[in-house]
């Protein structure tokens, strides 16, 4: 505990010049006592956390009622109130991550659930309780879907408070705060991500799931018409210019881009695609513009 040192001075002063040895010795001794005494304990990574947690799956988005707890609005946090969102329909926003971990385990969140550092969970402070939002990192690109279940954080720097297997997962864990875009993502989107990926529960060519809606959000239709979706990210009157281009974007969102010529055209184009949904061809744009390339065009063909 510090003591402003003229508050010191005025607690020696005032006592009998007789006694004054011994009282300064005895504060002296109680000053060092309270500038040792145990701190609040702070929070912290497990010691020997699972080994697969960057592998974790990610949540299915599902439907589910309100939370009877954590959505009342507005709320009060030191003395700053607070709003729930009546609806997540579209939200998407940048901003840092943090992540909490063994302070809390075990403990409840504002939904009533007991927090479990090993689920992808997140706590927000306006989103709906459940809510389902996909995170990207923008510093090394990795993604993760989470369930909002808890409040937080409030800190007006941070955005939003994964749990910390989520940080391991989308690799900001060692460094306690990340870049990130959020958005949230409904049952639809879940749908057509297993049939991009060509996933057993969806094989190609079977019809699709029927898509759930979300807290009153009509889902995507599942087969964009008319044609399919690409994102055309520039044209170049030189192919060293448009694979220069295609690398920098294939590290940046995977191997599905292209370059393009076509017999009658003078223009190298670099294209991504084709993409499920037009929600994916536009959080492709956003994670593209946020590494500063140009954004790129939505067509369809």
């Amino acid at each position: 505990m510090n003591v402003p040192g003229d508050r010191r001075r005025a607690l020696i002063v005032e006592i009998p010049s007789a006694l004054r040895g011994v009282a300064s010795a005895l504060l002296l001794s109680w000053l060092a006592a309270c500038e040792t005494a145990p701190t609040k304990p702070t929070d912290s990574a497990p010691v020997n956390p699972p080994p697969n947690l960057a592998a974790l799956p990610d949540p299915v988005p599902r439907t589910e009622p309100p939370s009877k707890y954590g959505n009342k609005s507005p709320y009060e946090v030191f003395g700053k109130m607070y709003y729930v969102m009546p609806s997540p329909a579209n939200y998407r926003e940048y901003g840092t991550a943090s992540w909490y971990g063994t302070k809390f385990h075990g403990q409840s969140t504002s939904s009533g659930e007991p927090y479990d550092m090993y689920q992808l969970t997140a706590a927000h402070r306006s989103l709906p309780i459940p809510s389902y939002v996909r995170i990207t990192n923008l510093d090394n690109k990795k993604t993760a879907i989470v369930r909002v279940n808890d409040r937080g954080p409030f800190h007006s720097e941070r955005l939003i408070d994964v749990s910390y297997a989520a940080a391991v997962k989308l690799g900001f864990a060692d460094r306690g705060t990340a870049r990130v875009m959020v958005e949230v993502v409904d049952g639809s989107d879940a749908v057509d991500t297993r049939v991009a990926k060509q996933e057993p529960s969806a094989p190609v060519g079977a019809p699709p799931a029927k898509a759930v809606a979300f807290a009153g959000v009509p889902p995507e239709p599942a087969v964009p018409a008319p044609g399919q979706i690409f994102l055309q990210a520039g044209a170049f009157r030189d192919a060293a210019g448009a694979q220069r281009l295609r690398a920098d974007l294939v590290a940046l969102v995977g191997e599905n881009v292209s370059v393009q010529r076509a017999p009658d055209d003078k223009f190298y184009r670099v294209r991504i695609g084709p993409v499920a949904l037009m929600s994916e061809a536009t959080r492709l744009q956003d994670l593209i513009v946020s590494a500063s390339h140009p954004k790129p065009l939505i067509v369809r063909e």
